[in-house]
């Protein structure tokens, strides 16, 4: 009896903190919602615990730590209308959908992104080093670039389609 009555009070003691977390979570997930268009991109950060809060398992494995999804499993693959692409992390816009083509690859892909929104750094994980691009403001990993692109730019960004949420435009 003595043993069930503490457990009863140590969980009662709990709750308030629980309901913390919880909430925590909820407006990590839900309520924070950063301009998708800002004049300058200022870095936005948190540290992983906030991510693993505000992301749900494989987005935080493709975003945080610079993983790939299967090929052909995003239904961005299909996404038509006129609108903008942003980061699924932070919200900042990083391309145009009039910038979108079907490269046959499996994944979104985009042959340029909006200036200024997108980082690169070389990745040598498949030995022969490749281009790997990051949202510029949150830092998110959203995919590789290629130069084997349509013209005028001849760029292919190659997006994992976790990594980004698309904005219809006002009219579609």
């Amino acid at each position: 009896m003595k043993r069930r009555n503490a457990l009863i009070l140590t969980a009662l003691a709990l709750s308030p903190t629980l309901l913390s977390v919880s909430t925590r979570s909820y407006a990590m997930k839900n309520k924070l919602q950063l301009d998708p268009n800002p004049e300058n991109v200022e870095p936005f950060t948190l540290d992983e615990v906030e991510w693993k809060m505000r992301l749900d398992e494989e987005a935080y494995y493709v975003l945080r730590q610079e993983g790939t999804e299967a090929p052909f499993s995003s239904p961005l693959n299909e996404e038509k209308r006129e609108g903008q692409f942003a980061c699924a992390a932070c919200n900042l816009v990083l391309f145009e959908s009039d910038k979108k083509y079907d490269s046959g690859t499996g994944w979104p892909s985009f042959w340029q992104a909006i200036e200024g929104r997108i980082e690169t750094k070389k990745d040598f994980k498949l030995i022969l080093p490749r281009t790997e691009y990051h949202c510029a403001r949150c830092g998110g990993h959203q995919g590789h670039v290629f130069k084997d692109g349509p013209r005028p730019t001849g760029l292919r960004y190659c997006n994992n389609g976790i990594a980004l949420k698309f904005i219809p435009a006002a009219s579609s």
